[in-house]
């Protein structure tokens, strides 16, 4: 009972949903019903345009998208408000898919997405040759870090899966996983936009991404700096600071409107940080129009 309360305050609060909330709460419903009614492990759902992917109970990253068309709506119309076929788009912490499905399915971007959870890794893999993207995402089975080597991981979290900090006591079931630097795989494919939601660990994915960061070619990134660092004991008022060093400044996306406000200090939640922002606004004004629950965005 308690998940579907959340459920429904997740949907009256969406800042599309509540536009549509007899919509929104049909598809929950139907959903709901074909869970349990059929029994297929995994469905194939329309997503946005020709996007599609397949999801199962339990995906929240994936079942919101259902819901309310865009999960995170306000970051992903950005994301594809912003995007070109010409750019680059790295999804660390790439879950299932659905950002990168969004550049590269509806954008016609190239990407990378990198996801270390083995189980997540292979839906994420199904999502891209479902979509017949095998050519435009490179997805990589491994973590993002301050180096290479060896990372020790959650795998049984879905969308909270994260490092196993030093002194974490857990009984989740855990994995060792193989770690990267964005600035080794950006040597060739250097990012417009980068989205990052790895759980409390985005200090030490910016720390291996230090050249990265100096690149004018990258534009914007969208970070969710949650409160989660702390389990790391890092502080990430030293990331906002840090790209604020870089020249990026935080804004909140009003995609009705296709404006960014400019906010002092990064969110709960995801925070949309620019720098160059005359070309981000040209991009995101001249974009077309998304069709998203019956509405054009």
């Amino acid at each position: 009972m308690g998940r579907i309360k959340r459920t429904f305050g997740f949907i009256v609060n969406h800042p599309l949903a509540k536009r549509h909330i007899a919509r929104s709460i049909c598809r929950f419903l139907i959903w709901q019903l074909q869970c349990n009614l059929r029994q297929e492990k995994l469905f194939i759902k329309e997503f946005l345009g020709p996007v599609k992917f397949y999801v199962r109970k339990g995906l929240a990253g994936l079942t919101g998208n259902l819901y309310v068309g865009l999960h995170e709506f306000h970051e992903m119309a950005f994301l594809l408000h912003f995007l070109r076929p010409e750019d680059n788009f790295f999804d660390i912490g790439a879950n299932v898919g659905s950002y990168s499905l969004l550049a590269c399915g509806v954008c016609g971007a190239r990407g990378v997405a990198i996801e270390p959870a083995k189980a997540t890794f292979e839906l994420l893999a199904m999502n891209i040759a479902l979509n017949k993207l095998q050519d435009k995402v490179i997805i990589i089975n491994s973590a993002a870090g301050a180096s290479n080597g060896l990372l020790t991981f959650t795998s049984s979290e879905d969308t909270t899966n994260h490092v196993v900090a030093h002194n974490e006591h857990t009984d989740r079931e855990k994995v060792t996983v193989s770690a990267i630097t964005i600035d080794s795989l950006a040597q060739s494919n250097s990012p417009a936009l980068i989205k990052i939601d790895v759980e409390g660990y985005e200090t030490e994915v910016l720390r291996g991404m230090t050249q990265t960061l100096e690149r004018p070619g990258l534009k914007a990134i969208i970070i969710e700096l949650n409160g989660s660092g702390e389990r790391y004991e890092f502080i990430e008022e030293d990331i906002h600071h840090l790209l604020l060093s870089k020249k990026f400044k935080p804004y909140q996306y009003d995609a009705f409107q296709r404006t960014l406000a400019p906010t002092t200090t990064y969110g709960d939640f995801n925070t949309i940080y620019c720098r160059d922002l005359n070309f981000i606004e040209r991009r995101l004004k001249t974009a077309q129009p998304i069709k998203v629950m019956g509405e054009s965005i």
